[in-house]
């Protein structure tokens, strides 16, 4: 059988494998340049340093079969997230720990007077939480939620995080504890020679096909399935109206020696313009102090216009009655699956993408062993 397979990311990577290595063929096809989609990395020609070229990816499981599948194909190197905020010209950890908290209140609790004093400063009115305003509030209480929260998250998301549905705050942390780790994940790692050298390993099959620089629109070949990870209101030409996702925008700068002595800082104040700065160094420790000039990014986030990138879905009240709109059309469509972040709407990290691309590729097979042609989503995307 014949499969395409728009879009060479995670997800469109690892679903042509699996079909590749069942005695299918795959044709592998991109719009850009490069392999590895958003978690592309690539050396900077100035300094050396692997940059991760759309903003930082860390690889964080908890599932066994992921970690064993993402180190079959390149190396894994340990790798701890600690990142930093500046907030009103200090420094704090994140997540919010027993560190922060007694840094902004200028006291020493221990874990249990911690956790009182923040039951003392939420906001106990709020009973069910609707945004994420109200959910920040009840949760750690205003001077917590000013600081750390409030301005960045409006530019985070272009809106009011009044705006925002509650459970956007519901996957961050709080701990009573110095932990610093921001992730809690059994696995957690970064590739050693970079994300785009594990895809190209994951594409490197005989009956893999990779063509980039060609849109889909663009490209008509006889298939007998198609796997589309690209947004999944351009398949259908934004014939309902365009899905709200958010872009980034990245500014690149050199400095001699160590710029912030960690890979990620935060900006929270709503004062300044960018989200964080990243120096792409420290996220190879192993070497770090190889290179004697540094690479970084300041981040920008924005809402994506047509000729835009698209990083992360909005879903906001609006877009999932969209989104409900597409889905059912989808559904009327045959030899055809939509998959990954932007095929699905859905906001993945990497290791639920190839834990879903792994699922979406076991779907297809037995679909096409019943001599079926219709499976648009394997997962749902609301």
């Amino acid at each position: 059988m014949k499969l395409l397979v728009v879009g060479a990311g995670l997800t469109g990577a690892v679903i042509a494998r699996e079909m590749a290595e069942a005695g299918h063929s795959a044709l592998v096809i991109d719009e850009r340049d490069h392999i590895a989609g958003n978690c592309h990395t690539e050396p900077d020609p100035d300094t050396g340093v692997m940059v991760h070229v759309y903003g930082p990816h860390i690889f964080h499981t908890d599932d066994d079969i992921v970690w064993k599948y993402i180190n079959r194909f390149g190396e894994m190197m340990p790798y701890k997230n600690r990142v930093k905020a500046t907030v009103g010209g200090s420094v704090y950890s994140l997540p919010i720990n027993l560190h922060t908290i007694n840094q902004l209140y200028g006291k020493a609790m221990s874990p249990d007077e911690a956790r009182s004093f923040i039951t003392s400063e939420a906001d106990t009115s709020i009973d069910d939480p609707q945004t994420f305003e109200e959910q920040a509030l009840k949760f750690v209480g205003p001077k917590i939620y000013k600081a750390f929260f409030h301005g960045y998250t409006k530019k985070q998301w272009g809106v009011e995080p009044s705006e925002l549905p509650a459970s956007i705050l519901k996957r961050l942390p709080l701990r009573f504890n110095y932990e610093d780790n921001y992730f809690n994940h059994k696995h957690q790692g970064m590739p050693k020679h970079g994300y785009t050298k594990i895809v190209q390993n994951i594409l490197d099959h005989k009956n893999i096909e990779i063509r980039l620089n060609l849109r889909s629109e663009d490209f008509a070949g006889d298939f007998d399935h198609t796997v589309y990870s690209g947004a999944l209101d351009r398949w259908f030409d934004h014939k309902f109206g365009r899905l709200s996702y958010r872009t980034l925008r990245f500014e690149k700068f050199h400095y001699d020696g160590d710029y912030q002595g960690t890979a990620v800082m935060n900006y929270c104040d709503e004062a300044v313009p960018y989200t964080r700065i990243s120096e792409h160094k420290h996220f190879a420790p192993w070497n770090s102090e190889e290179f004697e000039k540094t690479t970084c990014f300041k981040e920008f986030s924005a809402a994506c216009g047509p000729d835009d990138i698209p990083f992360y879905p909005v879903r906001l009240v609006h877009d999932k009655a969209l989104l409900q709109k597409y889905i059912e059309t989808a559904k009327q469509e045959s030899r055809v699956t939509f998959a990954g972040r932007l095929g699905t709407y859905s906001y993945l990290d990497m290791d639920v993408s190839i834990k879903r691309a792994l699922e979406t590729a076991g779907a297809i097979k037995a679909m096409w062993k019943t001599g079926g042609d219709t499976l648009a989503f394997v997962h749902d995307p609301l």
